[in-house]
């Protein structure tokens, strides 16, 4: 220590230090919201903002303004998400609402998404690349149609980390009683149809009550507020044992004095760890080699792992071009030309069986033909077993609906189960006449485990209270 040092000021750069370390270790948690009308999913958003600091002045400054105009004494924290005229007039959220914010533990990417029916596509939008949902639930109404509506998509996009929020505690007098029925019978209808892990927290949105910080009007409850469960859920995976998936994106022949030679295969991988001398196979080709070098940022690296973009070289001069996919050779997928797929229709001409399409998976597009549709999922109708019925041969999907269809590829595909692989078992259908988005599929079943499906509730109930 110098002589111009004292204790404090060390004392303050190593907090300082130490505040960078955990920021540049801090992983990224991608999580969407989601709930009925008016079960407060915008004013949780705002409340999570606000009392984690992370709403600049500006914004509050704003906030409180277009609060005063309306005749609200405290500002609405709603307002901090619902940008859109229409949804500040009507007071619901309409689109999908993106923030970014972090903590010194972790740094999030939130999708606060619509709670209407006619919306439901709009979810699935931004629930197809988290890592946790969030459901609300009005205390005062419990589970509604629209909630289990939001818990079929979680089961859907297989998210593996669903978290019931029972908000509006302060409207039924904070009663345990109220929030044990609503967890157990959410948990037993998520638990049906296949949900792996489901955390229930009580909270007050409007009051702040178990959103940042604790509870002191409800002492019954011992678990995590909203933000420490999402600071402390696990969403790191060893990518070592999943399969080897390498799109290519761009073939790089520079063909310069420097790399007369040079043919690398530039993209990201999808899955798995690749590593220099893996063999490995070319699809839909089924050519094969040898994995010589691996470029990342203009270095040479032994080994490669998801999500990271890199440069692959291989062995041999074979025919590679954009939307071919490399595989680890012992654990290729099939490939077919044959596609059944639990889909998602996004627009708003409904999809009928004879219609011709592109189909775009990872960065391969190929045309294709709507060869049938089996069923339609019934969202708002339990079966005998708990879980969803299906409506047969349908004829057309319309905007929002869920079924099955069967699709006839004109190229092969490599295509895994989306159970195994969101990445590599998720595609788009696109109009071929004007580039549309039309749907969203998943392929393979999509609820293979719902009918004895369990989950791990985190916050489930018990005969003799709360176990945490």
């Amino acid at each position: 220590m110098s002589s111009t040092d004292t204790p404090a000021t060390a004392a303050a750069a190593a907090a300082a230090e130490s505040l960078t370390a955990a920021g540049e270790a801090a992983t990224l948690l991608r999580f969407a919201t989601a709930g009925s009308v008016d079960d407060g999913k915008s004013t949780l958003v705002g409340r999570l903002l606000h009392d984690s600091k992370s709403v600049l002045a500006d914004q509050l400054e704003a906030v409180e303004h277009a609060s005063r105009s309306r005749g609200q004494e405290a500002p609405d924290l709603a307002l901090l998400t619902d940008g859109l005229r229409a949804e500040r007039e009507q007071g619901i959220t309409i689109d999908v609402a993106y923030r970014y914010f972090a903590t010194p533990r972790r740094r999030f990417i939130l999708a606060d998404t619509p709670g209407h029916v006619q919306y439901t596509r709009n979810m699935v939008t931004g629930a197809s690349t988290a890592e946790l949902a969030v459901v609300l639930v009005d205390a005062r109404n419990g589970v509604v149609e629209q909630t289990r509506r939001h818990a079929a998509v979680a089961a859907l996009l297989r998210v593996p980390h669903v978290v019931l929020a029972v908000n509006k505690m302060d409207l039924v007098g904070y009663e345990e009683s109220v929030f044990a029925r609503i967890a157990g019978e959410f948990t037993a209808y998520a638990a049906a149809l296949g949900v792996p892990e489901i955390t229930a927290i009580p909270i007050s949105a409007l009051a702040g009550d178990n959103v940042v910080t604790p509870s002191a009007t409800m002492d019954w409850y011992g678990g995590p507020t909203v933000l420490e469960h999402l600071e402390t859920v696990p969403v790191t995976d060893d990518p070592s044992g999943d399969p080897v998936r390498f799109p290519v994106q761009y073939v790089i022949r520079p063909q310069t004095p420097e790399h007369p030679d040079y043919r690398g295969y530039a993209g990201q991988l999808a899955s798995g760890v690749l590593r220099v001398g893996d063999p490995v196979t070319v699809l839909p080709s089924g050519r094969t080699s040898t994995v010589t070098a691996i470029d990342a940022l203009g270095e040479n690296v032994d080994a490669a792992w998801s999500p990271q973009s890199v440069t692959v070289l291989l062995d041999d001069d074979l025919d590679i071009s954009r939307g071919d996919i490399i595989v680890t050779t012992a654990t290729a997928p099939a490939v077919t030309q044959d596609v059944e797929a639990t889909v998602c229709h996004l627009h708003d001409r409904p999809l009928a069986v004879g219609d011709r399409v592109l189909l775009k998976h990872t960065t391969r597009t190929v045309k294709a033909i709507v060869k049938d549709i089996p069923s339609r999922l019934a969202l708002s109708e339990p079966d005998e077993h708990g879980g969803l019925a299906r409506h047969p041969a349908p004829g057309e999907l319309a905007a929002n609906d869920i079924g099955r269809i069967v699709l006839r590829t004109s190229e092969p595909l490599a295509l895994d189960a989306y159970a195994d692989s969101r990445r590599t078992g998720s595609f788009l259908l696109i109009d071929p006449a004007d580039g549309t988005t039309l749907t969203a599929g998943m392929a393979g079943d999509a609820f293979t485990e719902s009918a004895n499906g369990t989950a791990r509730a985190a916050g489930g109930a018990a005969g003799d209270g709360w176990d945490f």
